[in-house]
């Protein structure tokens, strides 16, 4: 049995818009998360301690002492996916150093319960294009023809910010018309058919209420869009801003950072991983 794993979790770009929640594509970004067995005890940070309970409860097992490591390329509260690189690579290399007695859909389910929402933790599990209600998860391969221009502003949004500026209630065509986008977004992406992504981005659901937090964002997509890209959005809850796009990736990625007038932030142009996590290295 292994004394020490390292696992490989990607990126994601959640919600696409309209598909709050439920939406979201795995990325080729990610981090690696090692996980060792020690001797002693050593003192976890929160995140990682209620993973381990939610770990061992779980699978039954009795509980070992270990420590964790995490590098890679994923910027925290950035609306790429951090807590989860952390919350599936600690699962995922626990369950490795305990016989893995749980499947890939449990680790998957536990990841989404401590997340609070599975727009995320699907995509990262399993790769992909997702659509997650709940723990029940569609997926679908992305084609490598098509390119995801991020821009990364030199600054974080909490999640937990982010949420608390959204409305208690909606106007309901305008609830409409952000469920018609989110199912074309889902049909574009099932089909490989992307020019049919064209405008359906659009969203009322949480979009136009988080621009206090990133108020260059509109900018930015209509930049984008100049430059060629199909359409972009707010990578989860920010502060990235995403463009997709089957052309032209370096100009749309310059046309985006130009307008959005930071002087920190950064572009990476990137491709969907249709893999998800893996286990990279056991020792």
């Amino acid at each position: 049995m292994s004394d020490r794993v390292t696992t490989h979790v990607p990126a994601t770009t959640a919600n696409l818009g309209p598909g709050y929640d439920c939406l979201g594509v795995a990325l080729m970004l990610g981090n690696q998360v090692t996980v060792s067995r020690v001797a002693v005890p050593v003192e976890l940070p929160p995140i990682v301690e209620q993973v381990a309970e939610a770990f061992f409860n779980a699978s039954e097992v009795g509980r070992f002492p270990f420590d964790w490591e995490i590098e890679g390329e994923v910027p925290q509260s950035r609306g790429l996916g951090s807590s989860v690189t952390v919350r599936l690579g600690v699962l995922s290399g626990l369950n490795a150093l305990a016989g893995s007695p749980l499947s890939k859909e449990q680790l998957f389910g536990l990841c989404a319960r401590l997340e609070g929402h599975p727009d995320n933790a699907a995509p990262a599990a399993f790769g992909g294009f997702t659509v997650a209600g709940g723990e029940s998860i569609s997926r679908f391969p992305v084609s490598l023809a098509l390119e995801f221009v991020l821009l990364i502003p030199d600054f974080e949004v909490a999640t937990p910010d982010a949420r608390r500026v959204l409305p208690a209630q909606l106007d309901r065509l305008a609830a409409v018309a952000s469920a018609a986008n989110a199912c074309r977004i889902t049909a574009a992406f099932a089909t490989q058919d992307y020019e049919k992504l064209r405008g359906a981005f659009t969203d009322h659901f949480h979009q136009p209420h988080r621009l206090p937090l990133i108020p260059f964002l509109n900018d930015v997509i209509a930049a984008g869009e100049s430059a060629g890209a199909l359409g972009g959005f707010l990578s989860g809850s920010g502060s990235t801003i995403c463009c997709v796009t089957l052309q032209n990736a370096q100009q749309v990625a310059m046309a985006m950072l130009a307008a959005s007038g930071q002087k920190g932030a950064r572009t990476i142009i990137t491709q969907a991983d249709n893999g998800g996590v893996e286990i990279k290295i056991r020792a």
